[in-house]
């Protein structure tokens, strides 16, 4: 006979493949963010070499900046998305 915690383990059980494609969908910015981000580090590590006169120190705080600016982006994106979802789109009962 099956437990209780036997029973919800059961209920919950995902592969690591479905479980990002139900959190994706229910925050489709969050991947956004992430693929912005790593786009931008692998420009800056592209640029690295090219960066002409400029300290490294700036190059790094310049695209530190990039990055962290495309991910709370996103993430006002994805709220000001889940906000229009839940309040004004929603059909009233």
């Amino acid at each position: 006979m099956l437990s209780d915690s036997d029973v919800s383990l059961l209920t919950y059980d995902e592969t690591l493949g479905s479980k990002h494609a139900r959190k994706a969908k229910e925050a489709p910015f969050v991947p956004i963010g992430i693929a912005g981000f790593a786009a931008i580090v692998a420009y800056g590590l592209y640029r690295l070499k090219n960066r002409g006169n400029t300290k490294m120190s700036i190059h790094l705080i310049c695209m530190r900046v990039g990055a962290q600016g495309f991910v709370v982006g996103a993430m006002t994106v994805g709220m000001l998305y889940s906000m229009f979802q839940e309040y004004w789109a929603k059909p009233k009962p």
